[in-house]
């Protein structure tokens, strides 16, 4: 069974820094992008930061780029998301992600979602 499961979210004050960590297991991820995405109350869940198996690239959301940084363990099968300089505005659960190349979006895999909370 694949399985996502993130740690690390918390309450923080403005200008902090958190790390999310993410554990992924039940096959290999191989080719796969994984990755990291947020929802606040009352809002759609919206990307925030990717990184791809093969070339080790990353992509970032504009309203994060600068200031969260997402690292990939491919032998631990592991995505981290480094968040700095946090902002109230970035109060939301967190998920984790895992994309297959090539297959749609309906094959993605998620985690539970972490609270990350920053108070003003």
């Amino acid at each position: 069974q694949v399985q996502l499961i993130e740690s690390g979210g918390g309450l923080v004050q403005a200008g902090g820094s958190l790390r999310l960590s993410c554990a992924a297991s039940g096959r290999t991820f191989e080719s796969w992008t994984m990755g990291w995405f947020r929802q606040a109350p009352g809002k759609e869940r919206e990307f925030v930061a990717a990184a791809t198996w093969a070339e080790g690239n990353t992509y970032y959301a504009g309203a994060v780029k600068g200031r969260f940084t997402i690292s990939r363990d491919n032998a631990k099968n592991t995505v981290d998301l480094q968040m700095n300089s946090l902002k109230a505005e970035d109060t939301a659960v967190y998920y984790c992600n895992a994309h297959p190349a090539g297959l749609g979006y309906e094959y993605d895999v998620w985690g539970q979602g972490t609270q990350v909370t920053v108070s003003s």
